[in-house]
């Protein structure tokens, strides 16, 4: 049976060879990122929660349970990372200075894609953290149930239960959106 190629990674760390972090940082640098960045909505406290979780996945690489993936311990650190983030900074307002506001001036159909990613954005924004990590993890990710149970700390079948409902929420949120948005035009 082969060795997980993380797991040889991380014994190597812990044999005191720290410049093999930077092979698993650069692995999952993208994924840890996008939890993050949907969690928080703001890419500069995206950018640094999963900083903070790859810092605190190192300094506890040694409780590291291998009867798990290490994915799937390491986004559990950056989805609690990033939870927190919120938690902390949940009052905090966004300046109008700051705003970056995307212009495209492509064809019909990119402004469509736009227009239904927009509508979806707006919809996901409308829904709990947990069940927009849900979805996100589920859909975007391409997580098994089992690897979002662990990184989420539910059940399986919950998991299962709160992607059906947030997929249901998210559809009622369409409506009103896309009914709202019909009243103007």
């Amino acid at each position: 049976m082969m060795k997980d190629p993380d797991h040889v990674i991380i014994d190597q760390l812990l044999a005191g060879d720290q410049g093999v972090y930077a092979v698993l940082v650069d692995k999952y640098k993208s994924y840890a990122y996008t939890i993050a960045q949907k969690i928080l909505q703001n890419r500069p406290e995206a950018e640094e929660a999963a900083q903070d979780a790859f810092i605190k996945a190192y300094q506890h690489l040694s409780g590291f349970n291998r009867e798990s993936k290490f994915s799937t311990w390491l986004y559990r650190i950056v989805f609690n990372t990033a939870i927190s983030y919120r938690r902390r900074n949940r009052h905090q307002f966004q300046s109008i200075e700051t705003t970056v506001i995307e212009y495209s001036g492509d064809a019909d159909g990119l402004l469509e894609k736009t227009d239904k990613k927009k509508y979806l954005n707006q919809a996901m924004l409308k829904l709990s953290d947990a069940d927009r990590t849900a979805l996100t993890l589920f859909y975007l990710e391409e997580f098994s149930l089992e690897e979002i149970a662990d990184i989420t700390g539910m059940q399986a079948n919950t998991a299962k239960v709160r992607i059906h409902r947030a997929r249901q929420r998210l559809a009622d949120e369409l409506i009103v959106i896309l009914n709202q948005e019909a009243l103007t035009l």
